[in-house]
């Protein structure tokens, strides 16, 4: 599965661990901004979160010129344009988002408006649509999962057309990701449980995927580690800053490992699972992971096989037989998900959902193999095959 040909690109500054939230003024004068815009959402507001963010800036004698604070969680184009109108009105030149996939979502895409002009971002979607640098873009995660800050794409629903845009372009790309600790302490234990899950998806899809690539792998395998090693400690002690930061840094590193190498049908199931019943991203990461990951064994064994040394440590690996290993490493990912839904109750079956109805499945399959994430896939599904997937995910 090794390609002979490969591209990698990530020209993101990353800015991580203590007092990381300090060095946005130095990041933004460093770039001549110093009329910066905060997009973030309620949630992180009232958490308090946006405290250290102003405090560090206005230390150094830098106003945060506007802040818009109410970023749904399924970002619109509607949205993107208010907050736009905003940005030009109060002549900000840079932009800050705090917060989680929306947030950050929104941020790359008022991004793209208040650098090209106009109203209409759908003139902007797809690849290729972009031909220069924007204005200053910096993200702070307050969630260990999507890997948002590393990305070169978002996803902003058009309202009027009930569809959602998809934007892809290295232009899109922050110029820093600021990864610090302090910004996911306050994390629900459903919402880290299932977020560090999804960073686990995007490291295994990534090292399993028909584009995998020798430093795509090295990101990844880092990011099942420490995921292995921290999730558990943080759901038991939520005030652990190490661990968070452990969790942080793994969501970031699978981040660069998928957008340089892709995923697969874990993720062609959740983007259809999330349209049609509404289940949060990472939960339906975690819920398909083990089922996917049984449907493509033989086509992954090695690759699945080796993931044994990150997900279970060296004495695991080197007392389970090569030959064992694969299934070996699916089983550690079931017993992960058994004590998170000890601790948490996150599903690991749609049943367990209580919001997915058997009868829904067929229309899950169908919208699914139709999902860009497939074409990564190791192992070719057809219709039938993910519809048997759906139903062993079932209960």
């Amino acid at each position: 599965m090794t390609n002979t040909y490969y591209e990698f690109f990530c020209p993101v500054k990353v800015i991580a661990g203590k007092a990381a939230l300090e060095h946005i003024p130095y990041e933004l004068t460093g770039l001549a901004a110093k009329r910066p815009m905060i997009v973030t959402d309620k949630g992180v507001r009232a958490a308090g979160l946006l405290d250290p963010v102003i405090a560090a800036c206005e230390e150094s004698g830098l106003d945060i010129v506007s802040i818009y604070d109410d970023v749904p969680p399924d970002s619109s184009t509607g949205v993107v344009r208010a907050i736009a109108a905003i940005y030009r009105n109060e002549k900000c030149d840079s932009i800050i988002a705090v917060g989680g996939g929306s947030a950050i979502d929104t941020g790359k895409a008022v991004n793209i408006l208040v650098s090209e002009g106009g109203e209409d971002i759908a003139k902007y979607t797809g690849a290729g649509v972009l031909k220069r640098a924007l204005k200053p873009f910096f993200v702070v995660p307050t969630t260990a999962g999507t890997g948002s800050e590393v990305t070169s794409i978002a996803v902003i629903t058009d309202e009027a057309k009930g569809v959602k845009l998809p934007f892809t372009s290295s232009f899109l790309l922050p110029n820093a990701a600021i990864i610090d600790p302090r910004m996911t302490l306050t994390l629900p234990p459903h919402v880290t449980a299932a977020t560090a899950m999804d960073a686990m998806t995007h490291a295994i899809e990534s090292f399993t995927c028909m584009a995998k690539n020798p430093l795509s792998d090295a990101y990844a395998t880092a990011a099942v580690k420490k995921v292995s090693q921290s999730l558990l400690q943080v759901m038991d002690n939520p005030k652990d800053s190490l661990g968070r930061l452990e969790l942080a840094q793994a969501s970031t590193m699978a981040g660069i490992a998928f957008s340089n190498s892709m995923v697969g049908l874990v993720h062609s199931l959740g983007h259809a699972t999330g349209a049609i019943c509404h289940l949060p991203h990472g939960l339906c990461m975690s819920l398909y992971l083990p089922y996917v990951l049984e449907f493509n064994l033989e086509t992954i064994r090695e690759p699945l096989g080796e993931l044994l040394l990150y997900l279970e440590g060296p004495e695991v690996y080197a007392a389970t037989p090569a030959s064992r290993r694969a299934e070996a490493s699916i089983s550690a990912l079931r017993i992960l998900r058994d004590a998170l839904y000890k601790r948490c109750k996150l599903p690991r079956t749609l049943k367990e959902t209580g919001k997915v109805t058997e009868d829904q499945l067929d229309q899950i399959a169908g919208m699914a193999i139709n999902d860009g994430s497939i074409m990564f896939n190791p192992k070719e599904v057809s219709l039938k095959d993910a519809r048997a997937v759906l139903q062993r995910a079932w209960a």
